[in-house]
């Protein structure tokens, strides 16, 4: 099967994302002054602008790819919790997994930036504490709910308070019972607390960090990979940045490795890429790639978004002309 064959099994694929879910909420405006004040810019506003982000972006990118798409995750009891679930609605996700906990906000990062996409600063509404006691177990329960209902699980750990070990164990569970596949997208130092997990996918500073490997070769990335698989039993997935991904696939009899070369041409925002990579992968599986397969086709769907401001999903009909113009 090509990727090209993979990726025209996506619609109707069905992926759960469970994790930290987020609205990116962006003040845009002019500036062509200094403040008297303070030597800051004055921004004169224009428009607000607001995008799914984090484990709802991961879903976004799901839905946009002809994939049915669940998120699980914590909201606050607020206005913007309402924002996110009208936005889900309407980007085509069941949103029926998000559990309120009035106690905090519903995680918001604002960043004010001018009508050329420059970032004046940000300003991050969140609390990551843990979800613990009632909260956790309406998470686990949801995911137990959605596993028989799903060709792929996704893990989206922003370091918010969803992906818990409570969280990890019961996705483990699930998705075993399931015999489908759970994809990580890691946060934490410690690659033991993902065990269970098919896929991990860290990028190379975070690879670093959990490994303490210092990534600047192949041999390196090899090498960190080999320290990842050891410690929680997936293949992984490494982004590399403007030196592509290097993937190690253990699930086979034979364990097999590739590097793949940047797909990107111009890169204008990196926010959010992770998301649609981990996304573009689960679909991948669910459709019955192979990790090479699904891989590759996350390569070409992150070249596609990293040309974008901002958090975005690439549709099935970009990534589509996409590999029409560059079919390997």
């Amino acid at each position: 099967m090509t990727i090209l064959e993979v990726a025209r099994q996506f619609p109707g694929r069905r992926v759960t994302v469970v994790g930290d879910v987020m609205l990116d909420h962006f003040v845009v405006g002019q500036v062509d002054r200094i403040s008297p004040e303070a030597p800051v810019p004055v921004v004169r506003f224009a428009r607000d602008e607001f995008r799914l982000g984090g484990a709802a972006n991961v879903a976004h990118n799901v839905a946009a790819l002809g994939g049915v798409a669940r998120v699980i995750g914590v909201v606050g009891d607020d206005t913007f919790a309402e924002k996110l679930r009208a936005d889900g609605r309407a980007a085509g996700l069941d949103v029926s997994g998000l559990v309120t906990d009035a106690s905090r906000p519903t995680t918001r990062k604002m960043r004010i930036v001018t009508l050329r996409n420059q970032q004046v600063a940000r300003i991050d509404y969140e609390t990551d504490r843990d979800a613990s006691g009632a909260l956790a177990q309406s998470l686990a329960a949801k995911i137990h709910e959605a596993a028989p209902v799903s060709d792929a699980i996704v893990l989206s750990d922003y370091r918010k308070g969803v992906v818990t070990p409570a969280v990890i164990e019961a996705a483990v569970a699930a998705t075993r019972a399931a015999r489908i596949p759970l994809l990580v997208d890691p946060k934490v130092p410690q690659a033991e607390r993902y065990r269970g997990a098919t896929l991990i996918t860290p990028n190379h500073h975070e690879a670093e960090m959990m490994t303490h490997v210092r990534i600047r070769d192949l041999d390196d990335a090899r090498r960190a990979a080999g320290v990842l698989h050891d410690r929680s039993g997936a293949s992984v997935l490494i982004t590399w940045g403007e030196h592509g991904m290097f993937v190690s696939d253990r699930s086979a009899a034979t364990p097999a490795e590739v590097l793949l070369e940047a797909a990107a041409r111009e890169v204008a925002d990196v926010t959010g890429a992770g998301d649609t990579v981990i996304a573009v992968l689960a679909m991948g599986l669910a459709a019955g790639g192979t990790l090479e397969h699904a891989a590759r086709l996350a390569n070409v769907s992150a070249g596609l978004v990293v040309a974008r401001f901002g958090p975005a999903a690439v549709t099935a009909g970009e990534l589509d002309a996409a590999l029409a113009a560059s079919p390997s």
